[in-house]
């Protein structure tokens, strides 16, 4: 795979950030560290060492840090009394001591250079991804339809026939890397956007002298389910460091976000939908700082709404309109639920006595007048091993514990 190499800026004014933003960020890391080498807070904000050297000078000229000894061939320094006093007026503007930002407008031009609409779906991409799920030739070309675009889908349909697992092996299609900022710095302020629960380093391919700032990462997937909220949705404030987060979207830019069980979050699904009308349609977001100042960045993302809700009911045409690819999830065929029961019986290492499938397919059907959801497999084989370790038994599959199975599962007929 082919990965750009970003340009390590060696001075200042070619890192897009404010020089004494830069200047304020290296005080405060030296406060808190102590003693450090250049080398080391070359390290520690991720700026070449021709930049860290420019505000050594300044701090030097400044009287706001002390040479201690040279030590490799670098300078060791610490912040002298003057240096001490302003990195804790800082420090109480903002703790913020990490990387350092990159610039507003650089994070808007990586962004759309490795856009998610811009990448090559294939069927085979498609097909390596879901190896593991049974769906047909239709939903294959479907779902590889909606990637393409880029955009958005709903997965619709009813509970159990395996929507979220869908929408979770969608960031398995995309093989290739971006660049995330550590964070960026918007009218002087900091907003952290690496993750490190969303967004995953790949080492293996980062080339080594590349701009630190930036950290190569597989496509970012963010998962959001019940517990999303309108202030997820927007800048998160921390009132104590005093610096913000990127809203999930933000982190989620390049590549996917899913919203799981759509309908069921703690924010309503038109206080959702109208937030995200603009978004949807423009990818484009708006956020606001402090004083009311609003900034756009980009909304580079391919959105799965999951819900077993009518998207009807949810929304309106006007916004469904704005969710080009809709797929309908349905109960599993005969035939798939055989094969998905098989396959869960490899996962578990147990084995399946011949005309057993078949069985259970009779027994939820006819007996337990029951849909075939694609769930039912793994949850029965699951009653079936809490059972035998119960009674202190190997676990077996046979008509008999596929029985006690499915009446420890199901309610009653008429009872539900």
């Amino acid at each position: 795979m082919e990965v750009t190499t970003l340009m390590v800026p060696h001075q200042v004014q070619r890192t897009g950030v404010r020089r004494g933003l830069l200047e304020d960020l290296a005080l405060k890391v030296l406060y808190l560290q102590g003693e450090m080498s250049l080398v080391e807070m070359s390290d520690r904000t991720c700026l070449s060492l021709g930049v860290i050297d420019e505000i050594f000078q300044f701090l030097r000229k400044e009287q706001l840090c002390e040479v201690k000894r040279m030590a490799a061939g670098s300078h060791v320094i610490v912040a002298s009394a003057q240096g001490k006093q302003r990195a804790m007026e800082l420090l109480a503007l903002n703790q913020y001591t990490g990387p350092a930002p990159v610039s507003l407008a650089d994070y808007r031009m990586r962004v759309s250079m490795q856009s998610v609409q811009q990448i090559p779906v294939k069927p085979a991409d498609v097909s390596r991804a879901f190896y593991q799920l049974v769906l047909n030739q239709e939903m294959l070309s479907r779902l590889g339809t909606a990637l393409t675009s880029g955009t958005s889908m709903f997965l619709y349909g009813p509970s159990g026939t395996g929507k979220t697992s869908i929408a979770n092996t969608i960031p398995a299609v995309y093989e290739d890397s971006v660049w995330i900022p550590h964070a960026i710095e918007v009218d002087n302020q900091i907003i952290s956007v690496f993750d490190p629960g969303v967004h995953h380093p790949n080492s293996e391919v980062t080339p080594a002298e590349s701009d630190k700032r930036w950290v190569l990462c597989h496509r970012p997937c963010v998962l959001a389910g019940g517990e999303l909220s309108a202030e997820m949705l927007d800048l998160q404030f921390n009132s104590v460091s005093r610096f913000y987060t990127a809203p999930l979207q933000m982190k989620a830019n390049n590549g996917v976000l899913i919203l799981d069980d759509f309908g069921r979050q703690r924010m309503r699904p038109d206080e959702l939908l109208n937030r995200w009308m603009t978004p949807l349609d423009r990818r484009v977001d708006f956020l606001t700082l402090p004083g009311g100042r609003k900034f756009d960045v980009p909304f580079d993302l391919f959105v799965v709404f999951s819900t077993n809700i009518d998207p009807l009911q949810l929304a309106d045409e006007a916004f469904l309109r704005r969710i080009p690819n809709k797929i309908s999830v349905d109960y599993a065929t005969p035939d798939e639920f055989v094969e998905i029961f098989r396959r869960e019986c490899q996962v578990h290492l147990v084995a399946c006595d011949e005309g057993i499938p078949e069985y259970l397919v009779e027994c939820i059907t006819r007996e337990m007048n029951q849909p075939l959801s694609q769930c039912h497999p793994r949850d029965l084989i699951n009653q079936i091993f809490w059972s035998a370790r119960y009674a202190g038994i190997e676990p077996r599959l046979t008509r008999h514990t596929i029985g006690q199975a499915c009446r420890s599962h199901f309610l009653p007929v008429g009872k539900r």
